[in-house]
């Protein structure tokens, strides 16, 4: 049966989590299938419990929201680790000498959606992650020795303790992550089908499928996936555009641009998503309005003019006068400001890329388009390289370690 949960759990340190979500009741559910009427209160009493909860709410929100797989994975391989050697049924887990880096940063790639993740996971991120999210619990999730590269779960973490009695939920939680997984695997088959569908009815469907890429192109929509589609539109835009180039007067052809993807959504870049050939134009991605970022990617490049491709439906006026006044804000001086506003090459908004996609559309490149999101999309979710070969073991973007 599941319960709703009562109010009081929705409290914790850190207003911004969002305590209840369609996945809270599946992870009641399981805990009820270990615990019974106990669940709920294991739930309340548990930060690690709450915190996973936090990390699983885009589970029943469709593929284009936001997964989150690196950090839990991080917290699965060592709870697997842990589970494995017996030391939540035979306890002396204090004198474990530890997991080995090489070995859990495996298990996490072996996992769905998990063949590029990096070590951060492992060596912070889910450490600070937890911390901002409770930053009054002194504990944290996992445990390491730099010096030997070994590490632990935080086992105090696993046990929570009802009337005198602890209780190990190691098993629970291995649990949870596998069902979330498990329905965003599902919700990510589900898309893809969706897409093939209206590749498959394109003769007849055109509008259907026009239809489906717009709404994909929309401010609450995942930032990979408009990423994904802004690729695929801008591709198509820029394909049928001609520059004039040759190494001299008489030895000039004409030449179409070509946009290349640099690499996957969220990718440690250096804050370059596409770039184009011949004419040596940069475009970053981004959701965001916080002009720091916007100069710190500018300062990547060292001012390199670049354009910005906004997840904001946000008037392109209003966008660049905000980044001139954060400029103005952050820099004061006269000539500072006007060097950063001149690295702006452009800005293309919602309203502007989908009046990109119509011209793509008119212009007979639908289908196209339609067959690059679902390529993409493969390779983001790891069931395709992007050659369009099956997933290898290891790339130089992985190898890229903090």
């Amino acid at each position: 049966m599941k319960r709703p949960i009562p109010r009081k759990a929705a409290i914790c340190h850190y207003s911004r989590i969002e305590m209840e979500h369609l996945f809270t009741a599946k992870i009641i559910e399981i805990l009820e299938s270990h615990y019974g009427s106990s669940a709920t209160t294991i739930f309340e009493i548990s930060p690690l419990l709450k915190y996973i909860n936090y990390k699983t709410r885009s589970a029943n929100r469709g593929s284009k929201s936001r997964s989150s797989f690196a950090n839990l994975y991080a917290l699965y391989v060592l709870i697997q680790d842990y589970m494995e050697n017996g030391f939540d049924v035979r306890g002396g887990y204090s004198k474990y000498e530890g997991a080995d880096f090489a070995p859990l940063l495996n298990r996490m790639r072996e996992l769905p959606f998990g063949r590029k993740l990096q070590n951060h996971a492992l060596n912070n991120r889910a450490n600070d992650e937890f911390h901002k999210y409770f930053p009054e619990e002194d504990r944290r999730p996992i445990l390491r020795r730099v010096d030997i590269q070994k590490y632990w779960i935080n086992e105090s973490l696993l046990t929570v303790s009802i009337s005198g009695t602890p209780i190990n939920i190691a098993k629970s939680i291995i649990e949870i992550i596998d069902a979330y997984v498990n329905a965003k695997k599902q919700s990510f088959e589900q898309f893809i089908s969706d897409c093939q569908s209206l590749k498959n009815l394109y003769s007849k469907q055109d509008r259907q499928i026009s239809d489906f890429i717009k709404r994909l192109i929309a401010p609450e929509r995942d930032a990979r996936v408009f990423e994904i589609v802004s690729y695929a539109v801008l591709k198509h835009y820029y394909s049928e555009q001609i520059i004039f180039i040759g190494a001299a007067p008489d030895n000039v052809k004409p030449e179409n641009f070509c946009l290349y993807k640099t690499g996957r959504t969220n990718a440690n870049d250096g804050g370059i998503d596409f770039v184009m050939r011949p004419k040596g134009r940069f475009f970053q991605v981004t959701e965001t309005l916080d002009v720091k970022k916007y100069f710190l990617d500018i300062d990547k490049i060292e001012r390199f003019p670049i354009s910005f491709v906004v997840k904001s439906s946000m008037p392109k006026e209003e966008i660049e006068k905000r980044l001139e006044e954060g400029a103005r804000d952050q820099y004061t001086v006269e000539t500072v400001v006007r060097k950063y506003m001149a690295a702006i090459e452009e800005i293309i908004n919602i309203p502007r890329l989908l009046e990109i996609f119509d011209e793509v559309e008119n212009k007979g490149h639908l289908k196209e388009v339609l067959d690059e999101i679902i390529k993409w999309s493969m390779v983001e979710f790891n069931y395709l390289d992007a050659d369009g070969g099956e997933p290898g073991t290891s790339t130089d973007e992985e190898e890229n370690e903090a």
